[in-house]
């Protein structure tokens, strides 16, 4: 009876202390459960766990804050507004990145309520091992492993680029194998060390942020063109800022002399300049080609070269891979279809004006002469039968033309070239012919006939009612046939400067109190090399502050004279009104 009763207390015992740490269970249990139940309740749209794909856990934890990133995206909703001006004043407005670029702003915001603030500090240890050699933000910016766009930073000690910042994510990992330990944010432009995870605020650190986004004021905006002065990259090789030249990726030569034409139109340089004049506007493309002005004209790169990568991303997502890196095309197609592009993206819905426009766009009046089919008797035009076409029936079919006056607006003149000599000469050698810019600007002097066979059949008379302040011109060089594309050699003998219009070309009387501009000069001349297909692009540009030629041809910028310029096989041309 005793053994009997002293097991049942011990049993008794041992279920009391079961029920005990049962009981501490369930209650552990409870409040976990009660937690999920009300994160549940307080989260419109929780995320979806996926647990197939090895990468998921990851992918769930790239953004600044692991713990705090489902509360900051629940908390979404009331901080658009807040998020939204933050990307503005940075210059940038992507609609669909918008969603998640701003975490640090939004996590800062909420700190207060979760008690985990990021410690800033204005000392950090790992400093010495930033190299600044190996940095280049040219490309886009995606993650080395994960591909992705969001949240990206890249390591200041080997340049490439990892997602997030918690302890799941790449750029965590990446800090513990490889011990690189500082980090910046691609959008915000913060800076971190990691494992540790606090903000390293540090002024030696600005010229990275400058190179990540360079920023220019109104003033430095005026004083471009004046500036004489040299930079210096970390290589310690010389540049001059607007002069830097651009890779060449994989036959993108026809991209780089595009750009770098552009580049000397001074209105559109300067309205790309500052990134508050596009900031309404959320064409991928208007914004690349701002921030690779702004990379070109900085005066503060690491290295005296651009590469255009994230531009020629940008075009061939918009053309639809009409132009594409590995392909060579046109740069009168791709100049026409860029403007056209910019400005469609540029204009606002109650006016059809952009920036563009405004420097490219003239008017030009334009008679069309389309034939119209005349049948009569035999009798009638038995006395001219060399003005008709004779028929078996007896009828005569001859052609009255009808005459079409309209007012068509332009970004560029496209001029017909003579055609090229058919025979040698007693050398066996071509001529190369010549022939002077103004004999072909007859084209738009309104009497000069010329006859087209697309889309139909008619006479065309061309006569400019409106110059531009900016006039692209481009020569037909090549034409295309059935079997292959042939080039013309001739050689344009064209002004450098004081290219006086009103002389070879009939032009509108200007408006009272103004006066008539009709003087151009030259700032920028495209030329091919080599043979169709097969040759290559280069551009002549001039440096206003200086007024030097200067020769570019991808990464080769060197200076030139004058008179060579004008010794190239042209094929188009910039020219600026004279004010």
């Amino acid at each position: 009876m005793c053994l009997s009763l002293k097991c049942k207390r011990e049993n008794m015992s041992t279920k009391r202390e079961r029920e005990a740490v049962d009981r501490v269970e369930d209650e552990g249990l409870d409040n976990e459960s009660k937690r999920q139940r009300l994160d549940d309740d307080s989260s419109p749209s929780p995320p979806p766990v996926s647990i197939a794909n090895p990468l998921s856990g990851l992918a769930n934890n790239y953004a600044d804050i692991d713990e705090e990133e489902d509360y900051v995206r629940r908390e979404r909703g009331s901080v658009n507004e807040r998020r939204n001006d933050g990307s503005q004043h940075n210059g940038h407005k992507y609609g669909e990145a918008d969603d998640s670029d701003e975490e640090d702003d939004s996590r800062e915001q909420f700190s207060g309520r979760n008690n985990r603030q990021v410690e800033v500090r204005k000392d950090c240890p790992y400093l010495d091992t930033v190299n600044r050699q190996v940095l280049d933000f040219d490309f886009e910016k995606f993650c080395s492993v994960s591909l992705s766009n969001l949240n990206v930073y890249a390591c200041l000690v080997c340049g490439k680029y990892y997602q997030g910042r918690g302890k799941k994510s790449h750029a965590y990992t990446h800090s513990l194998e490889a011990g690189h330990h500082v980090y910046i944010n691609l959008r915000t432009e913060k800076v971190y060390c990691l494992p540790d995870g606090y903000e390293i605020n540090d002024p030696s650190l600005d010229d990275i942020r400058h190179v990540l986004n360079p920023r220019f004021t109104a003033k430095e905006v005026e004083q471009l063109d004046k500036n004489k002065q040299w930079s210096r990259a970390l290589d310690g090789s010389s540049y001059l800022p607007g002069m830097v030249g651009l890779n060449n990726i994989k036959e993108t030569d026809f991209v780089n002399v595009t750009i770098q034409s552009l580049m000397r139109v001074t209105p559109l340089r300067n309205f790309f300049l500052i990134p508050e004049n596009y900031q309404h506007c959320k064409s991928p493309l208007v914004h690349r080609f701002g921030e690779l002005t702004r990379k070109i004209w900085h005066a503060r790169n690491f290295k005296g070269q651009v590469s255009p990568h994230e531009f020629l991303q940008a075009v061939m997502k918009a053309s639809k891979k009409r132009f594409r890196i590995g392909a060579q095309s046109d740069p009168v197609e791709f100049m026409s279809w860029l403007l056209n592009t910019l400005h469609a993206d540029l204009k606002t819905s109650k006016k059809n004006t952009s920036i563009i426009y405004e420097c490219f766009q003239g008017e030009l009046e334009v008679v069309k002469e389309i034939p119209n089919k005349v049948i009569a008797d035999k009798k009638e035009n038995n006395e001219d039968q060399n003005n008709g076409k004779k028929l078996s029936d007896g009828v005569n079919e001859r052609y009255a033309f009808v005459k079409e006056t309209s007012k068509m607006p332009f970004l560029m003149l496209g001029l017909d070239l003579p055609p090229p000599p058919l025979f040698k000469d007693v050398l066996e050698k071509n001529i190369i012919p010549q022939v002077p810019l103004f004999n072909i600007l007859t084209k738009f002097d309104g009497e000069t006939v010329t006859e087209v066979v697309r889309p139909h059949i008619a006479r065309m008379q061309y006569r400019v009612t409106r110059l531009p302040k900016y006039m692209i011109l481009h020569m037909r060089r090549f034409t295309k046939n059935n079997f292959f594309v042939e080039k013309n050699p001739t050689l344009v003998n064209f002004p450098v400067k004081n290219l006086e219009l009103k002389d070879y070309i009939p032009l509108p009387a200007p408006k009272e109190n103004e006066k008539l501009r009709s003087k151009y000069d030259l700032i920028a001349n495209v030329v091919h090399d080599g043979k169709p297909g097969e040759g290559f692009y280069r551009v002549f540009v001039q440096r206003k502050s200086e007024e030097l030629w200067y020769e570019m041809q991808d990464l080769h910028v060197s200076e030139t004279l004058p008179h060579l310029v004008a010794l190239s096989e042209a094929y188009m041309q910039i020219y600026e009104q004279q004010q």
